[in-house]
């Protein structure tokens, strides 16, 4: 099969892969664990609807697809924060860096924080004066290989690590990925396997209590014992998204981007995106999200510049719009050197 007749399938599919949601599809929203694990890191890539499975580039790669650390040209690092919803905190710095002409590595530490809360209880639903806090974080390594001129494959181990109040869980999981070069001009296409592992389940010393195994009966004291909690699965996600190069000069690059995403708690959804640099310097950004339920439209732009004689430094801007829910900013930086 010719390789133009291959594209538009390819796209096509992916759109289908991204639309299904029927009357057979419903959501497991709410059931799954490790939710920060799936809010996207970079501004870049969230201002262009997170369609970053096959165009990142940088040392984002870690999180969306290790094998990408092979476009990585020497070492790269980043930094993000996101003002989340509800006040919530979101902070990501990731570090890559090239082995050789044919491997990479990667590291990336996220924490995600929400301040004080009230403790509520049925007897006193205003509050009972006291307040607690819940954290999550996740450290990953990542490695890459290049297998030949245009494969490339990825893996990450990634520890994560929960805590509301004084209850924790921690657990290994695993990413997969790679990156294929078709060899029709730039086109490209990337697949990503994120957040593998077993199930967590929250231990402390707030699940301590106490049974009495007769009430009334004063034979027999109180026991010591331990409220029974589920564990709770991670966001498995699968990803597959194709990018291109629709222009590609000395002044100027457009970069067309589309991914579908089948995750383990939700439908199918898809996103496209694109970006446009004008050179090598500043880039406009935008978005689209299918099938989510309040994510849509995204924009942002960014700016590269020469920060030293070998260093560059990269800053991006993301707005996402969440409907009935506030807007979220996004702030990146990065050092390429």
């Amino acid at each position: 099969m010719k390789m133009k007749l291959i594209i538009p399938i390819l796209v096509l599919s992916i759109l289908g892969f991204g639309s299904t949601a029927g009357a057979a599809e419903f959501s497991r929203v709410g059931t799954i664990g490790g939710q920060f694990l799936k809010i996207g890191m970079g501004a870049r890539y969230v201002a262009m609807g997170e369609a970053s499975v096959a165009c990142v580039n940088d040392a984002y790669a870690v999180y969306w697809n290790p094998a990408a650390l092979t476009q990585i040209k020497s070492s790269y690092i980043s930094f993000s924060n996101v003002d989340w919803i509800m006040d919530a905190q979101l902070n990501y710095a990731s570090y890559a860096k090239t082995l050789g002409q044919y491997s990479a590595i990667g590291i990336s530490l996220t924490a995600f924080t929400i301040g004080d809360m009230e403790v509520t209880t049925v007897e006193e639903p205003e509050g009972t004066g006291e307040t607690f806090t819940a954290s999550s974080y996740a450290l990953s390594l990542g490695y890459a290989r290049q297998l030949t001129d245009r494969f490339s494959a990825g893996i990450n181990g990634k520890y994560v690590w929960e805590r509301l109040s004084e209850e924790r869980a921690s657990g290994i999981a695993f990413d997969f990925g790679t990156l294929f070069y078709t060899g029709y001009k730039s086109l490209r296409i990337g697949m990503n396997i994120s957040n593998l592992g077993p199930e967590l389940k929250m231990d402390g010393p707030e699940l301590d209590s106490y049974y009495d195994p007769q009430p009334g009966n004063p034979n027999y004291d109180n026991v010591n014992a331990k409220l029974a909690v589920d564990p709770y699965d991670l966001p498995l996600t699968f990803r597959i998204g194709l990018a291109y190069d629709l222009m590609n000069s000395s002044n100027s690059k457009l970069t067309v981007c589309l991914d579908a995403k089948h995750p383990n708690d939700n439908v199918q959804q898809a996103s496209f995106g694109s970006e446009y640099i004008w050179k090598e310097m500043f880039s406009l950004r935008a978005g689209y999200k299918l099938n989510y339920e309040e994510e849509g439209l995204t924009l942002g732009g960014g700016m590269k510049i020469k920060a030293g004689r070998n260093t560059k430094l990269d800053i991006s801007y993301a707005w996402a719009d969440f409907s009935r829910l506030s807007k979220v900013h996004r702030f990146s930086l990065g050092f390429e050197f």
